[in-house]
């Protein structure tokens, strides 16, 4: 193991007994940071829509005013359409930006993202499937469609990153991601040629939205998204160890294999109930731990949970934008989160810390 590795680990949080060192200062800050304009992005949230509704009277409405309250057609644009969005895009936030953050630390690649690695559209591909052959519509149904694709593209792709001299090689693992992701694809056009009445279902799905979504369709999700965080940072620990090599994470108790499983299960849960809600959304699971591991630095931990704050207000202040840019239509946020993505996939790439962090030996 080369020293390089000391981008993404330190041995302190190695898992090494003794007491955990605590988040340091700037982290704590940011985290605060992070909250306080999640919920003002959350109110905002509440205030804007592609209604005729004026930001003043969801004010009013929400303030509680007799007369706001009385108005049936802002009752529902408040509490029908615009709270249940603002909690599915924070649904959606945290739980890619904490697959994201999983999957970098568990391949030591910070190029590793739910939708470059293919799991997207694993998870696209079992929903098509499913709307297709099942009559799945329901939220737990395509949830389930979801879960089994996520499952089936992670497992794959760990289990790449995991084998020959180069496991964890940036490129490797992009290459691989391309490859599966691109044979999804091809399923999933094959798959909807031959069945023309489930395309306008799939189409609204696959694009990348939270417009429709209800509050029954969250219920379902939660205590699978609650799972799949609970096992993510479970992995906090035994993540750090095994970024100082697999022998080093034996030798402190941790058994590797059992740990990349782990991993893959959450990734799986999370990226499938982001899915099943939004549909495939891309970058955002790859910009969000990158910038959390700049403020959090090698504590795992931190980079998880300041990773899915930065997604959560990132999705939200792009849905909020989705309503506005071309009102009063909508852009589907994936459009607009590619936009700004892609410009900075590229700068990270071309960055010195990503050949730094991703070197192996």
């Amino acid at each position: 193991m080369s020293n390089t590795q000391g981008d993404w680990l330190t041995t302190e949080d190695s898992g090494c007994p003794g007491r955990a060192p605590s988040p340091s200062r700037p982290a704590l800050r940011a985290a605060v940071v992070l909250v306080v304009l999640l919920l003002a992005l959350a109110l905002l949230s509440l205030l804007i829509g592609t209604g005729s509704s004026s930001a003043a009277r969801a004010w009013d409405y929400l303030s509680g005013d007799p007369a706001a309250r009385a108005d049936a057609q802002l009752r529902l644009a408040v509490s029908d359409v615009r709270l249940p969005r603002t909690l599915a895009a924070v649904l959606v936030g945290v739980c890619l930006g904490t697959a994201g953050c999983l999957l970098q630390a568990a391949t030591r690649n910070p190029l590793a993202e739910t939708g470059l690695l293919g799991v997207n559209s694993g998870a696209a591909f079992a929903v098509v499937l499913g709307l297709t052959f099942f009559g799945a519509t329901s939220s737990s149904a395509l949830l389930l469609c979801a879960l089994l694709g996520g499952i089936a593209a992670s497992a794959v792709v760990l289990l790449f990153a995991a084998s020959g001299r180069t496991a964890g090689s940036p490129l490797r693992l992009v290459l691989a991601g391309s490859a599966l992701g691109a044979t999804f694809h091809g399923l999933t056009s094959y798959v909807l040629l031959g069945t023309r009445s489930t395309f306008d279902t799939y189409r609204y799905w696959t694009i990348g939205s939270l417009a429709g979504v209800e509050s029954t369709d969250l219920l379902p999700l939660l205590p699978v998204a609650a799972l799949g965080l609970l096992l993510a940072f479970g992995c906090a620990r035994p993540l750090s160890a095994l970024g100082l090599g697999d022998d080093s994470a034996r030798s402190l108790g941790h058994r590797p294999g059992l740990v990349r499983l782990v991993v893959a299960a959450a990734v799986s849960l999370l990226a499938g109930c982001a899915v099943a809600v939004a549909g495939p959304i891309a970058f955002l699971g790859l910009l969000a731990p990158y910038a959390a591991r700049t403020l959090a630095g090698a504590r795992i931990a931190v980079q998880l949970a300041l990773s899915a704050l930065i997604a959560a207000d990132i999705m939200i202040l792009a849905d909020i934008l989705a309503r506005v840019v071309i009102r009063p239509w909508e852009t589907p946020v994936s459009v607009l989160l590619a936009m700004v993505g892609g410009p900075l996939l590229v700068w990270i790439a071309r960055s010195s810390r990503l050949s730094t962090a991703g070197a192996s030996t």
